[in-house]
């Protein structure tokens, strides 16, 4: 039997909709997680030898979890929320479901624009936004920014997914800071005008487009691609080696990141577990395992990152305040909505 069922410190379900309970407890936390990773299990265990605390998961989809947050309101057994983007985080600031933290260690060890500045949420990994190219059929010199894709050179050539998607919210928000809300939208309409197919499907199949000819240039976060390029099947592994990577705008402000994060829930029932909970994700050993589970980038400086990842040598992040990123998400959705971009 799987041992994240059988350990007893832990109740995962399939989804907040199967209405498990979740109680309160002085030697336990409680986290409503929305990263569905196998590899977070071997955080909670670690947690769990080093201070006794148990660590109780109720696994579900990132909006649902916040839902459920708020309509529990002060009779919530949820200590910490754990979720992936900033723009979700932002979400759950603004449902007033989060409370501020004050934490020397959080503060010390992850870098001021991975957190948010009134400590209601921290980032624990980082993940890049790339470009991808089809090798055979496309020279990745004539791309080197996000800002080419909207080149009408590349009309007709691009794959990414739904702008309902968070990431490319967070892309299209990072392209407001960087250019105003006038020149995002020019961004975003010249992107759709390169569509090679309608938005479809998640990442994965951005770049499995690109490696089948359906397109010559895609969009996709990275681990995406570390998944194909590592996969027990041979057919995603052929997949990851038709397709090249451009790290973009290494030249000026960096390649768009964007987070998994946490923040501690108001109304926590175990807040002072709940703050050893994130201080621990801070710590070296949680951070390391924390991107090794999904091939993400650690945000404590020095610890080891996945060999893949490594392999690709120095590159350089945009350092933008990820907060900006959430405070940015409704003009994005509605830049997206004004161009079109399904």
């Amino acid at each position: 039997m799987n041992n994240r069922l059988c350990n007893g410190l832990r109740l995962l379900t399939a989804g907040v909709a199967l209405g498990a309970v979740v109680t309160a407890g002085a030697d336990q936390v409680n986290v409503y997680s929305a990263r569905h990773y196998d590899g977070d299990a071997e955080l909670y265990d670690r947690f769990t030898e080093q201070t006794g605390v148990a660590v109780r998961v109720l696994e579900g989809d990132s909006d649902q979890l916040i839902e459920r947050i708020r309509r529990e309101g002060i009779a919530s057994p949820a200590d910490v929320l754990l979720t992936v983007d900033a723009g979700r985080l932002w979400r759950a600031e603004e449902a007033g479901v989060l409370q501020e933290t004050e934490s020397d260690v959080l503060r010390e060890r992850i870098p001021d624009y991975l957190r948010h500045p009134e400590g209601l949420w921290f980032g624990f990994s980082q993940r890049m936004r790339l470009i991808y190219y089809n090798k055979e059929a496309f020279d990745s010199s004539l791309i080197d920014r996000y800002e080419d894709l909207a080149d009408p050179q590349f009309e007709g050539q691009i794959c990414i997914r739904s702008s309902n998607n968070v990431y490319n919210q967070s892309l299209l928000a990072s392209m407001i800071d960087a250019h105003g809300v006038d020149g995002a939208t020019e961004w975003a309409r010249g992107l759709v005008g390169n569509l090679a197919r309608q938005p479809q499907g998640g990442d994965t199949d951005q770049i499995r487009g690109v490696a089948a000819g359906e397109c010559e240039i895609g969009v996709a976060n990275h681990y995406y691609y570390v998944r194909l390029a590592t996969s027990d099947n041979q057919s995603d592994r052929d997949a990851a080696d038709r397709v090249g990577l451009i790290f973009p705008n290494q030249a000026d402000r960096g390649v768009h990141v964007n987070i998994g994060g946490a923040g501690v829930v108001a109304g926590a029932p175990n807040r002072d577990n709940a703050v050893r909970f994130l201080e621990f994700l801070a710590s070296d050993e949680a951070q390391e395992l924390f991107a090794r589970a999904n091939h993400e980038f650690p945000v404590v400086d020095d610890v080891p990152v996945d060999p893949v990842v490594d392999g690709w040598g120095p590159i350089r992040f945009d350092e933008l305040d990820i907060s900006v990123l959430g405070r940015n998400n409704p003009e994005a959705v509605r830049i997206a909505d004004r161009v079109g971009w399904r």
